[in-house]
């Protein structure tokens, strides 16, 4: 007798999870490399072979059914047997040659990872490394990255992490700027300071002040999500930005306001999962990140 699992699809079931995650076929298509018409295909065919309608159309988008709904629970099920036998499989890799995909902030990504992939390219030239450049965490345990670089400790138990670095940040602008409204000599004058935020304002002003640095929100004049737009904005001369002095120290044109006074300690977190931690080559990558961050 033939088993209902060994004539199971798995592709259309990633069809039908990815899209009811995303809400639309074309979401879903690019999230798993496909194209639109392939993956409505796909979910039409899981519906005809399990007899039920997974998705209502509303608007522009599509909305599980009440069928749908019940069915997600099976599928998030298999997907994440998939993902623990995927890195169960690629822990026990002896192989040295392949990817691995390391993900930080737009920040590490640009100023920092470079030249630690340099010298690892060439002393491993046979390892390829997808760099995942976003200020969103990654989900290590879905496999959307090997090894992560973050300023805060995981918290879940399948991960391991190890603190590599512990940086500061502090107040920088351009010596223009200073010029223009006066170098800051207490925290008092930069009542007459412009801000550059990371997020919203309020909540920039919010934080400044829990670390004893008075700011209003309406002394925030530009704000922005992106840390290489942020850093731009401080180049330019706009106003003043925190940033990680090891960052600071390498970019010309900036100067430390009030440079006894440290704003944020920048804990660096080696993060992956416990299962990649025995791959010969996730272990060579995270071994090197690890020496160099920690400046061995």
């Amino acid at each position: 007798m033939n088993s209902p699992a060994a004539a199971f699809d798995w592709n259309q079931a990633r069809a039908f999870l990815a899209t009811a995650e995303t809400g639309s076929l074309s979401a879903a298509a690019r999230q798993l490399g496909q194209t639109q018409p392939t993956l409505g295909r796909q979910i039409a065919a899981l519906e005809d072979r399990l007899g039920v309608q997974l998705f209502d159309r509303v608007g522009r988008g599509l909305v599980l059914t009440q069928a749908g709904r019940e069915l997600m629970v099976h599928v998030r099920t298999m997907e994440e047997a998939a993902t623990r036998f995927s890195l169960a499989a690629t822990g026990r890799s002896e192989e040295i040659a392949g990817e691995v995909s390391v993900t930080a902030s737009d920040m590490m990504a640009t100023y920092t990872l470079p030249p630690i992939l340099a010298a690892l390219a060439r002393t491993a030239p046979e390892i390829r490394i997808r760099l995942i450049a976003s200020n969103d965490l990654q989900d290590l345990t879905r496999r959307e990255a090997d090894i992560a670089l973050r300023h805060v400790r995981p918290t879940q138990g399948d991960l391991t992490a190890r603190l590599v670095a512990e940086g500061t940040a502090r107040m920088y602008a351009t010596p223009g700027y200073l010029d223009r409204i006066g170098r800051p000599a207490s925290l008092a004058d930069l009542a007459r300071a412009s801000f550059i935020a990371m997020g919203p304002a309020e909540d920039y002003a919010r934080q400044l002040g829990l670390r004893g640095i008075p700011v209003a929100p309406a002394q925030v004049t530009h704000s922005t999500d992106s840390g290489l737009a942020y850093w731009a904005l401080v180049r330019e001369g706009l106003g003043i930005g925190i940033m990680a002095d090891d960052i600071a120290a390498r970019t010309p044109g900036i100067e430390a306001i009030l440079p006894d006074l440290a704003v944020v300690q920048v804990p660096v977190w080696l993060v992956t999962h416990r299962e990649l931690h025995s791959s010969r080559r996730i272990r060579l990558v995270y071994d090197t990140l690890a020496a160099a961050l920690s400046g061995r």
